[in-house]
């Protein structure tokens, strides 16, 4: 009789345990708002928080690497805008030079500024960010991965917006179309200064081309942004659906609980008060 009754004893103090456990757990789901924690407390809803939780980490990478092209995109950009406004720049010295008008001095002037405009494009056609990354590709644009099976060019190539350009038939670069305009200024003749103003806006046209097509990157790393965003969106919804709280029904629960609780060790203390007669008479 004696052994029997330590086995409810012992059962009741284990019951008591875990409904003790489970008040905690509840308790914990009210403040801080998430009822899931562990694959007991929903299997199903594990896996499915488990699948999202991948998902999700995936979405961050692809968001990174938008993010990551948009500042390159920018740049990129940034730079074609400024080497079509020195090139805008040169046509009027290129212009000025052809109204005969000019002293040796200012045609001195001039000729430099054209040195500092081919300079300055090279420059801009030839840099790196703070990474040590080149605004402009070499040799070919690296696809950059923004979702799954979709890898973007995120820049044009440094080949592709400074050479190639059409004057005349022939294939030139930016660079020795400014070559040929400084080259004619200092000559000074009419004839040669009216070609390399030609050569120059021809040079223009292309980047303003080049930028165009830069642009329709930009708008492209802006709508696959979008869409991860609204993905994202979605999972973070899906998975608090699964993990959130269901304030009501846990404080109702954690509630009854208590009273079940307080009941239970009410009831356990005044048994651990009889004496062991009690017991067994």
């Amino acid at each position: 009789m004696v052994g029997i009754t330590n086995k409810i004893m012992l059962a009741e103090i284990r019951r008591q345990q875990q409904l003790s456990k489970s008040i905690i757990d509840g308790q914990t789901a009210i403040s801080t708002g998430i009822t899931l924690n562990k694959p007991s407390d929903n299997s199903l809803a594990w896996v499915q928080v488990s699948d999202i939780g991948r998902a999700q980490a995936q979405q961050a990478a692809w968001q990174t690497n938008v993010s990551y092209g948009t500042t390159r995109a920018s740049n990129a950009e940034a730079n074609l805008e400024e080497v079509n406004n020195l090139l805008v720049r040169a046509q009027e010295l290129l212009t000025s030079a052809r109204n005969g008008a000019l002293n040796d001095t200012s045609r001195a002037a001039i000729v430099e500024e054209m040195k500092t405009i081919r300079t300055t494009i090279g420059e801009l056609f030839n840099q790196k960010d703070y990474q040590g990354v080149p605004v402009f590709d070499d040799g070919q644009s690296v696809l950059v991965p923004v979702s799954r099976g979709l890898n973007l060019a995120v820049v044009g190539t440094r080949q592709d917006v400074s050479e190639g350009v059409d004057v005349g038939g022939n294939k030139m670069s930016i660079d020795s179309i400014l070559d040929q305009g400084i080259t004619a200024l200092e000559g000074g003749e009419d004839g040669d200064i009216a070609d390399a103003l030609d050569a120059v806006q021809a040079g223009q046209n292309h980047v303003v081309v080049e930028r165009a097509k830069q642009g329709v990157r930009s708008d492209r790393l802006d709508v696959v942004g979008t869409r991860l965003t609204d993905v994202d969106l979605d999972l973070d919804e899906r998975r608090q659906g699964l993990e959130s709280t269901d304030l009501p029904t846990v404080i109702s629960t954690v509630k009854s609980q208590l009273l079940q609780l307080e009941a239970a060790q009410s009831a356990f203390a005044r048994i651990n008060q009889k004496t062991l007669f009690d017991l067994i008479s």
